[in-house]
Protein backbone atom coordinates (compact mmCIF):
# COMPACT_ATOMS: atom_id res chain seq x y z
CA UNK A 1 0.00 0.00 0.00
CA UNK A 2 3.12 2.43 1.39
CA UNK A 3 4.76 1.70 -2.25
CA UNK A 4 1.05 2.30 -4.06
CA UNK A 5 0.72 5.56 -2.22
CA UNK A 6 4.61 6.48 -3.33
CA UNK A 7 4.17 6.10 -7.11
CA UNK A 8 3.20 9.80 -8.22
CA UNK A 9 5.20 12.06 -6.35
CA UNK A 10 3.99 16.17 -5.30
CA UNK A 11 5.68 19.42 -6.23
CA UNK A 12 7.92 18.97 -2.78
CA UNK A 13 8.86 15.53 -3.57
CA UNK A 14 9.94 16.76 -7.49
CA UNK A 15 12.17 19.75 -6.22
CA UNK A 16 13.61 17.71 -3.83
CA UNK A 17 14.93 14.82 -6.84
CA UNK A 18 15.63 18.05 -9.17
CA UNK A 19 18.25 18.97 -6.28
CA UNK A 20 19.45 15.50 -5.76
CA UNK A 21 20.23 15.38 -9.77
CA UNK A 22 21.81 19.16 -10.01
CA UNK A 23 24.36 17.83 -6.95
CA UNK A 24 24.83 14.59 -9.00
CA UNK A 25 26.29 16.67 -11.80
CA UNK A 26 28.45 18.63 -9.57
CA UNK A 27 29.66 15.77 -8.38
CA UNK A 28 30.17 13.74 -11.97
CA UNK A 29 32.11 16.93 -13.28
CA UNK A 30 34.39 16.68 -10.21
CA UNK A 31 35.16 13.21 -11.07
CA UNK A 32 35.82 14.06 -14.65
CA UNK A 33 38.57 16.90 -13.66
CA UNK A 34 40.14 14.01 -11.68
CA UNK A 35 40.12 10.85 -13.91
CA UNK A 36 43.60 11.91 -15.01
CA UNK A 37 45.07 11.58 -11.06
CA UNK A 38 42.73 8.32 -11.23
CA UNK A 39 44.96 6.75 -14.13
CA UNK A 40 47.98 7.99 -12.62
CA UNK A 41 47.02 6.69 -8.88
CA UNK A 42 46.20 2.83 -9.69
CA UNK A 43 43.13 1.24 -8.67
CA UNK A 44 41.67 4.42 -10.34
CA UNK A 45 38.08 3.13 -9.34
CA UNK A 46 38.48 3.61 -6.14
CA UNK A 47 39.35 7.27 -6.34
CA UNK A 48 36.21 8.29 -9.00
CA UNK A 49 34.09 6.13 -6.52
CA UNK A 50 36.30 8.32 -3.31
CA UNK A 51 35.68 11.87 -5.39
CA UNK A 52 32.10 11.09 -6.14
CA UNK A 53 31.40 9.94 -2.59
CA UNK A 54 32.74 13.72 -0.94
CA UNK A 55 30.75 15.21 -3.10
CA UNK A 56 27.64 13.21 -1.59
CA UNK A 57 28.87 13.72 1.94
CA UNK A 58 29.59 17.64 1.50
CA UNK A 59 26.29 18.51 -0.62
CA UNK A 60 23.83 16.29 0.74
CA UNK A 61 23.03 13.65 3.29
CA UNK A 62 24.91 10.42 1.32
CA UNK A 63 25.15 8.44 -1.60
CA UNK A 64 21.98 6.79 -2.52
CA UNK A 65 23.24 3.79 -3.25
CA UNK A 66 27.05 2.25 -3.71
CA UNK A 67 28.61 3.64 -6.63
CA UNK A 68 29.35 1.89 -9.38
CA UNK A 69 32.59 2.92 -11.02
CA UNK A 70 33.74 0.43 -13.71
CA UNK A 71 36.04 0.72 -16.24
CA UNK A 72 36.75 -1.38 -19.26
CA UNK A 73 35.79 -4.93 -18.89
CA UNK A 74 34.06 -4.58 -15.50
CA UNK A 75 31.30 -1.98 -16.84
CA UNK A 76 30.01 -5.39 -18.47
CA UNK A 77 29.14 -6.49 -14.35
CA UNK A 78 25.89 -5.18 -14.06
CA UNK A 79 26.23 -4.17 -10.45
CA UNK A 80 30.11 -3.64 -10.13
CA UNK A 81 30.63 -2.02 -6.94
CA UNK A 82 34.41 -3.62 -5.67
CA UNK A 83 35.68 -0.64 -7.81
CA UNK A 84 38.99 -1.89 -7.28
CA UNK A 85 40.20 -1.81 -11.38
CA UNK A 86 42.84 0.65 -12.27
CA UNK A 87 41.97 3.03 -15.01
CA UNK A 88 43.20 2.80 -18.76
CA UNK A 89 43.25 5.82 -21.12
CA UNK A 90 41.88 3.00 -24.16
CA UNK A 91 38.70 1.90 -21.76
CA UNK A 92 35.56 3.33 -21.14
CA UNK A 93 34.44 3.70 -17.26
CA UNK A 94 30.92 3.37 -16.56
CA UNK A 95 29.60 5.39 -13.39
CA UNK A 96 26.50 4.91 -12.35
CA UNK A 97 25.93 7.24 -8.74
CA UNK A 98 23.53 9.32 -7.08
CA UNK A 99 23.44 11.69 -4.19
CA UNK A 100 20.98 11.42 -1.44
CA UNK A 101 20.12 14.95 -0.09
CA UNK A 102 19.81 15.26 3.66
CA UNK A 103 15.55 14.59 2.74
CA UNK A 104 16.58 11.74 1.55
CA UNK A 105 15.75 11.73 -2.11
CA UNK A 106 18.09 10.15 -4.09
CA UNK A 107 19.45 10.65 -7.79
CA UNK A 108 20.48 7.77 -9.69
CA UNK A 109 22.33 8.78 -13.09
CA UNK A 110 24.47 6.27 -15.55
CA UNK A 111 27.42 8.03 -17.89
CA UNK A 112 29.51 5.70 -19.80
CA UNK A 113 32.65 8.18 -20.73
CA UNK A 114 35.46 7.58 -22.54
CA UNK A 115 38.62 8.20 -20.06
CA UNK A 116 40.73 9.61 -22.79
CA UNK A 117 38.04 11.89 -23.43
CA UNK A 118 37.31 10.89 -27.07
CA UNK A 119 35.71 7.53 -28.05
CA UNK A 120 37.36 4.96 -30.13
CA UNK A 121 35.13 4.21 -33.23
CA UNK A 122 33.55 0.56 -31.65
CA UNK A 123 33.06 2.60 -28.10
CA UNK A 124 30.95 5.36 -30.64
CA UNK A 125 28.77 2.90 -32.09
CA UNK A 126 28.36 0.97 -28.94
CA UNK A 127 27.22 4.21 -27.40
CA UNK A 128 25.15 5.48 -29.67
CA UNK A 129 23.25 2.03 -29.85
CA UNK A 130 22.55 2.80 -26.43
CA UNK A 131 21.54 6.67 -26.72
CA UNK A 132 19.26 6.14 -29.53
CA UNK A 133 17.72 3.38 -27.55
CA UNK A 134 17.63 6.15 -24.80
CA UNK A 135 15.76 8.44 -26.80
CA UNK A 136 13.12 5.40 -28.06
CA UNK A 137 12.14 5.29 -24.37
CA UNK A 138 12.23 9.04 -23.79
CA UNK A 139 9.80 9.55 -26.69
CA UNK A 140 7.09 6.47 -25.57
CA UNK A 141 7.25 8.11 -21.64
CA UNK A 142 4.02 10.18 -21.62
CA UNK A 143 0.60 10.15 -19.41
CA UNK A 144 -1.60 7.52 -20.83
CA UNK A 145 1.38 5.31 -21.73
CA UNK A 146 2.22 2.02 -19.58
CA UNK A 147 5.31 1.86 -17.68
CA UNK A 148 6.43 -1.23 -19.70
CA UNK A 149 5.75 0.55 -23.22
CA UNK A 150 9.22 2.47 -22.12
CA UNK A 151 11.35 -0.53 -21.78
CA UNK A 152 9.46 -2.32 -24.82
CA UNK A 153 10.69 1.21 -27.15
CA UNK A 154 14.21 1.10 -25.31
CA UNK A 155 14.92 -2.64 -26.19
CA UNK A 156 13.39 -2.72 -29.70
CA UNK A 157 16.31 -0.32 -30.93
CA UNK A 158 18.72 -2.54 -28.92
CA UNK A 159 17.67 -5.60 -30.56
CA UNK A 160 17.22 -4.23 -34.15
CA UNK A 161 20.86 -2.66 -33.79
CA UNK A 162 22.25 -6.35 -32.94
CA UNK A 163 20.71 -7.33 -35.51
CA UNK A 164 22.27 -5.02 -37.85
CA UNK A 165 25.70 -6.16 -36.37
CA UNK A 166 25.07 -9.93 -37.33
CA UNK A 167 24.48 -10.71 -33.95
CA UNK A 168 21.40 -11.77 -33.30
CA UNK A 169 20.57 -15.35 -34.88
CA UNK A 170 16.86 -14.91 -35.11
CA UNK A 171 14.70 -11.40 -36.45
CA UNK A 172 14.18 -8.95 -34.12
CA UNK A 173 10.53 -9.76 -33.72
CA UNK A 174 11.47 -13.44 -33.07
CA UNK A 175 13.96 -12.11 -29.94
CA UNK A 176 11.22 -9.55 -29.01
CA UNK A 177 8.51 -12.10 -28.72
CA UNK A 178 8.15 -12.66 -24.82
CA UNK A 179 7.37 -16.21 -24.39
CA UNK A 180 10.10 -17.88 -27.37
CA UNK A 181 12.77 -15.15 -27.38
CA UNK A 182 15.15 -12.86 -25.46
CA UNK A 183 18.13 -13.54 -27.59
CA UNK A 184 19.28 -9.97 -27.14
CA UNK A 185 19.14 -10.68 -23.47
CA UNK A 186 22.67 -12.00 -23.86
CA UNK A 187 23.51 -8.31 -23.85
CA UNK A 188 21.22 -6.52 -22.59
CA UNK A 189 20.35 -7.94 -19.24
CA UNK A 190 17.92 -5.45 -17.41
CA UNK A 191 14.94 -3.70 -17.00
CA UNK A 192 15.04 -0.37 -18.57
CA UNK A 193 13.31 1.77 -15.80
CA UNK A 194 12.78 1.91 -12.56
CA UNK A 195 10.74 3.97 -10.18
CA UNK A 196 12.96 6.54 -7.85
CA UNK A 197 12.17 8.83 -4.80
CA UNK A 198 13.05 7.73 -1.64
CA UNK A 199 14.39 4.32 -2.47
CA UNK A 200 16.62 4.43 -5.26
CA UNK A 201 14.60 1.49 -6.51
CA UNK A 202 11.15 3.20 -5.38
CA UNK A 203 7.92 1.19 -4.73
CA UNK A 204 9.21 -1.62 -5.18
CA UNK A 205 6.18 -3.69 -3.36
CA UNK A 206 3.58 -2.11 -5.61
CA UNK A 207 1.90 -4.66 -7.27
CA UNK A 208 2.09 -5.57 -10.80
CA UNK A 209 -0.86 -4.44 -12.32
CA UNK A 210 0.19 -0.48 -11.00
CA UNK A 211 3.94 -1.07 -11.52
CA UNK A 212 5.08 -2.79 -14.59
CA UNK A 213 1.72 -2.96 -16.20
CA UNK A 214 0.45 0.43 -14.85
CA UNK A 215 -0.17 3.61 -16.82
CA UNK A 216 2.00 6.38 -15.91
CA UNK A 217 0.57 9.83 -14.39
CA UNK A 218 1.80 13.07 -14.30
CA UNK A 219 4.00 13.33 -11.27
CA UNK A 220 5.93 9.51 -11.75
CA UNK A 221 9.33 10.00 -11.67
CA UNK A 222 11.66 6.87 -12.75
CA UNK A 223 14.38 6.31 -14.64
CA UNK A 224 15.47 5.32 -18.47
CA UNK A 225 18.68 3.00 -18.34
CA UNK A 226 19.68 0.85 -21.63
CA UNK A 227 22.43 -0.94 -21.97
CA UNK A 228 24.36 -3.22 -24.02
CA UNK A 229 27.20 -5.19 -22.46
CA UNK A 230 30.05 -7.14 -24.07
CA UNK A 231 32.14 -9.36 -21.98
CA UNK A 232 35.56 -9.40 -22.79
CA UNK A 233 35.28 -13.26 -23.11
CA UNK A 234 32.54 -13.08 -25.25
CA UNK A 235 33.42 -15.11 -28.57
CA UNK A 236 30.13 -14.41 -30.59
CA UNK A 237 31.06 -10.25 -30.78
CA UNK A 238 33.83 -9.13 -32.99
CA UNK A 239 36.69 -8.89 -31.36
CA UNK A 240 36.41 -4.82 -31.23
CA UNK A 241 33.20 -5.03 -29.25
CA UNK A 242 34.51 -7.16 -25.95
CA UNK A 243 35.21 -5.49 -23.19
CA UNK A 244 32.83 -2.98 -23.96
CA UNK A 245 29.75 -2.06 -21.25
CA UNK A 246 27.91 1.23 -22.28
CA UNK A 247 24.82 2.22 -19.67
CA UNK A 248 23.15 5.78 -20.15
CA UNK A 249 20.52 6.53 -17.19
CA UNK A 250 18.70 9.51 -16.99
CA UNK A 251 15.36 10.29 -14.59
CA UNK A 252 12.36 11.65 -16.09
CA UNK A 253 9.18 12.63 -14.44
CA UNK A 254 5.94 12.69 -16.16
CA UNK A 255 4.30 15.85 -17.29
CA UNK A 256 0.74 16.57 -18.21
CA UNK A 257 1.79 16.64 -21.63
CA UNK A 258 5.01 13.97 -22.05
CA UNK A 259 7.94 14.35 -19.41
CA UNK A 260 10.83 16.40 -18.51
CA UNK A 261 14.40 15.03 -17.55
CA UNK A 262 15.60 16.18 -14.09
CA UNK A 263 19.24 14.92 -14.92
CA UNK A 264 19.65 17.04 -18.36
CA UNK A 265 22.24 18.95 -16.73
CA UNK A 266 25.21 16.37 -17.98
CA UNK A 267 25.69 15.83 -21.69
CA UNK A 268 24.68 12.57 -23.10
CA UNK A 269 25.74 13.15 -27.13
CA UNK A 270 29.13 11.90 -28.27
CA UNK A 271 29.76 15.20 -28.97
CA UNK A 272 28.88 16.86 -26.20
CA UNK A 273 30.40 14.42 -23.92
CA UNK A 274 33.86 15.14 -25.74
CA UNK A 275 33.44 18.56 -25.63
CA UNK A 276 32.51 18.58 -21.62
CA UNK A 277 35.12 16.18 -20.95
CA UNK A 278 38.19 18.53 -22.76
CA UNK A 279 36.85 22.16 -21.30
CA UNK A 280 36.98 19.87 -17.70
CA UNK A 281 40.09 18.58 -18.38
CA UNK A 282 41.73 21.57 -19.76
Amino acid sequence: MLSELRLVKDAFEIAELQRACDDTAVAFEAVVRDLPTAVAQGRGERWVEGVFGLHARHRGNAVGYDTIAASGDHACTLHWIRNDGDLSPDDLILIDAGIEVDSLYTADITRTLPISGRFSPAQRRVYEAVLDAQAAGFAAARPGATFIDVHNAAIRVIAERLHEWGLLPVSVDESLDPERGGQHRRWMVHGTSHHLGLDVHDCAEARNEFYKLGTLREGMVFTVEPGLYFKATDLLVPEEYRGVGVRIEDDIVITADGHRILSDQLPRGVAEIEAWMARLLG
